[in-house]
């Protein structure tokens, strides 16, 4: 199936690592110039080896999504040495690093970080990228969310409010933009081996008696097969190919939708 996304320019943000660098590798793999943006010093690294493995060129940037003038600036840095910017992949998140199961393991004070990357760098990156492409009446949002904003998620509640926000957020821009030729839509993880995903595990791990405790790998596979009908956690890869799906013309009449990829994990 041909995207029509060679040439292009993508940035992905949250691209050091995870479903981040996944999705970067699938548009340089369809021939896009890309721009990764992470707060990890990482990002530069990552950047240089997907230039090595593919064609097109691709920038590292180091971009904290909390700082609104950092995130322009990276925009800009990016147009200049790439060209227009015509997709957008926002996977940039974090999470409380607790377990918050019951909800009053967490504190207040654990709440502003989670809320700060979460949602203002959601608001920070849409702002920065959608009035380049409103000018060419052209461009493509896919936010990373989850189906921890779906489901009202006990693990992480910070994670799972700032998800669901994520998920509205996404269609108030969808509707925004579309007069403008700009379709915007979210895709939902289910359980994915990622550097969140194990900082999970970590801090309920820590918090269970030295006899319930279990190995990452044993934690992981009990999770899934509990949760998904499929019984199988998903790629990071999984998520990617449904990223550039979206991002290309094949998906030119789909835009305020949230996708899940989650093994069926919610069935809706």
């Amino acid at each position: 199936m041909e995207l029509e996304l060679n040439g292009n320019v993508a940035v992905i943000t949250g691209g050091a690592s995870g479903i981040g660098l996944a999705c970067a590798r699938g548009f340089a793999r369809e021939g896009c110039r890309i721009a990764l943006w992470d707060v990890s010093a990482g990002v530069i690294e990552a950047a240089a080896a997907i230039a090595a493995d593919f064609a097109p060129p691709a920038l590292g940037l180091v971009v904290d999504v909390r700082d609104f003038t950092a995130v322009q600036a990276a925009a800009h840095t990016t147009e200049t040495a790439l060209g227009n910017i015509s997709h957008l992949v926002h996977a940039a998140a974090v999470g409380s690093g607790k377990f918050g199961f019951p909800f009053t393991n967490l504190n207040p004070s654990d709440w502003p970080r989670v809320l700060d990357v979460n949602i203002m760098g959601m608001v920070h990156v849409a702002q920065a990228t959608a009035k380049g492409m409103i000018a060419r009446k052209q461009g493509t949002m896919v936010f990373i969310g989850s189906v921890a904003g779906q489901i009202g998620s006990q693990t992480d509640p910070p994670y799972s409010a700032t998800k669901a926000a994520g998920i509205n957020f996404a269609q108030c821009l969808a509707k925004d933009l579309a007069p403008h030729n700009i379709r915007v839509n979210t895709v939902n993880p289910g359980m994915v081996k990622t550097p969140l995903n194990q900082n999970v595990w970590h801090s309920w791990n820590q918090q269970q008696p030295v006899e319930k405790r279990r190995s990452y790998e044993v934690w992981f596979a009990d999770k899934v097969r509990a949760v998904a009908p499929l019984g199988r956690w998903q790629e990071t890869e999984d998520i990617a190919d449904m990223v550039a799906f979206l991002s290309s013309a094949r998906a030119n009449q789909v835009t305020g939708q949230t996708i899940n990829v989650d093994g069926g994990q919610v069935m809706r």
